[in-house]
């Protein structure tokens, strides 16, 4: 048996363990874009944005209804003087002491031309709730984005980190090896203080890419949504990338899928609507209503019979503001050359696509081919490092020459590792510029 100090011991030792362990979550690149898309509080918003424009929508069709009201009037009079006389003598009247009255009246009203302004808003609102749709779309393609970056960041780090691991272990390995030869009279103590100078600088190396991945991995955490102290483990995200197309693909496919080139059409659409409103103002409006009146002078709540009216009145309006068709006129063309101005801007962002997405398929290019020239670079580098390891073995190459050729072969390998990332990354950012990288 265990005394029961000891278990107490035991289990005091094990929780701060326990509080303080890292919780850690394996995702692949398209789990962390589905997790950062549903966790974002930029897309929350734009989502707000939405239910605004279509709340908008909604008043106005509600404008398209007929409009109604009623009232009821109850009216009490004292009346100190009761008898009037009329002027020039003639006869006098006698009027009661006081009197009451109820009056109500209840009308319906409901437009029937309008010169279509009211289609006009409504279509209008609609292309708006369109625009803050393709606004939200523009969101979720920087969310995206954002979460792609800084998972390759993240993988960048953690590869360098491998590197680095190999590096260490290896230069373990050289000041073993400087270490028998030392005691063999082979090599000096300075050997032995080279190799472990290159593990110093290594280890410095290493913690700088430590603070590196855990200030990442922090950032990932806050834009996947996840608890801030949760280890992300990523796998390889290039296993999934395409081989790009052609330059013209590409341009096809901005031109058809940016958001800001759609957003433009709708607010063409938009415009159109504003002139037709404009032009609208110049007709005639038609009016149609019915009213209904309730005259109870007797008194009583409830009246004797005959002795209150109801009359019901129907008719119909027809107005028109004659001198709008000469003061809306400058109206019209300032709303066209407002028009005017869309289509230019669109041609102008156009170009800057193309320009934009050219750069990114040059880039994706060049990345491309540095990762052909770093893998026959790390095949020159691995054999000039056997090569100066065997001749520092034989005492025929200087311990400077051995670690010079270790130090190319590793570093030739984090430039190819970070290669590979900028490679991956350069294609989806390649993909965001034609407007579907969520896709």
């Amino acid at each position: 048996m265990i005394p029961k100090s000891i278990r107490l011991m035991l289990v005091a030792s094990l929780v701060p363990a326990a509080l303080f362990a890292q919780s850690t979550k394996e995702l692949n690149i398209n789990q962390a874009i589905e997790l950062g898309i549903a966790n974002s509080k930029n897309l929350k918003l734009s989502q707000n944005k939405i239910d605004q424009a279509i709340a908008k929508l909604d008043v106005v069709k509600d404008n398209a209804l007929p409009t109604a009201n009623a009232s009821f009037l109850y009216n009490h009079a004292e009346i100190p003087t009761t008898t009037f006389t009329l002027p020039g003598g003639g006869s006098s009247l006698q009027l009661p002491k006081r009197a009451d009255a109820f009056v109500g009246t209840a009308a319906v009203q409901e437009l029937v031309y309008g010169g279509g302004k009211l289609k006009y808003a409504k279509e209008s609102t609609k292309l708006l709730a369109d625009v803050a749709r393709l606004d939200a779309d523009k969101s979720k393609e920087e969310v995206t984005y954002a979460v792609i970056n800084t998972y390759y960041a993240l993988y960048k780090v953690e590869q360098s980190k491998k590197v680095i691991d190999q590096n260490l272990e290896s230069i373990a390995a050289q000041i073993k090896q400087a270490q028998r030869f030392f005691e063999q009279g082979i090599v000096t103590k300075n050997d032995v203080l080279r190799f472990q100078l290159q593990q110093a600088n290594v280890t410095l190396t290493q913690l700088d890419i430590e603070s590196n991945r855990k200030i990442i991995n922090y950032n990932l955490d806050i834009l996947l949504g996840l608890p801030e102290d949760t280890e992300v483990k990523i796998t390889d995200p290039n296993a999934g990338l395409k081989t790009a197309g052609s330059l013209n693909e590409y341009i096809g496919m901005a031109m058809a899928n940016r958001q800001e080139l759609k957003q433009l059409d709708v607010q063409n659409k938009v415009a159109d609507f504003n002139i037709k409103t404009i032009r609208a103002n110049t007709l005639p409006t038609v009016g149609v209503g019915a009213n209904l009146y309730y005259i109870n002078p007797s008194g009583n709540f409830i009246p004797p019979t005959n002795q209150y009216l109801m009359p019901i009145t129907v008719g119909a309006t027809v107005s028109w503001n004659i001198a709008s068709l000469w003061s809306n006129r400058n109206k019209v063309s300032e709303a066209k050359i407002q028009q005017s101005e869309i289509t230019i801007q669109k041609d102008i962002l156009s170009d800057n696509v193309k320009t934009d997405i050219n750069k990114n398929f040059q880039n994706y290019q060049v990345a491309i081919n540095k990762i052909q020239v770093l893998e026959t670079s790390i095949a020159q580098a691995t054999e000039n490092d056997k090569l100066l390891a065997s001749k520092y073995k034989n005492n025929v190459a200087s311990v400077t020459d051995r670690i010079d050729a270790e130090t190319l072969l590793y570093q030739a390998k984090i430039n190819l590792e970070i290669a590979k990332a900028d490679a991956g990354l350069a294609y989806y950012t390649l993909l965001k510029s034609t407007g579907k990288i969520t896709q």
